[in-house]
């Protein structure tokens, strides 16, 4: 990719940095708030997030984005239907073993 032709958006959360690498003809605050999202999903879901629950629970945090993002392309903005299928998905992860 030549030089220029992405921009970066990133918000800041207590430590944590949520970077994101977009087309520069996007709106960018769309992509603030998809990131504000994102860590309010993630605060719902491990309490108030922080750098180790994100480190030794990539794989949740992976599921969680994998449920409201697919493909570069929000999927889903409801909160409470994310975490319902991420509930789900540990249901079935109880049941399988």
């Amino acid at each position: 990719n030549p030089q220029g032709s992405h921009s970066k958006v990133y918000r800041r959360y207590a430590g944590l940095y949520f970077t994101l690498c977009v087309d520069p003809n996007d709106n960018e605050l769309s992509y603030l708030e998809a990131i504000h999202l994102f860590v309010e999903i993630l605060d719902k879901y491990f309490g108030s997030v922080c750098e180790l629950d994100l480190v030794f629970g990539f794989y949740k945090v992976f599921a969680l984005l994998d449920e409201f993002v697919c493909g570069g392309e929000i999927q889903e903005t409801s909160k409470k239907i994310v975490m319902g299928r991420i509930r789900a998905l540990e249901d079935h992860e109880k049941k399988s073993k």
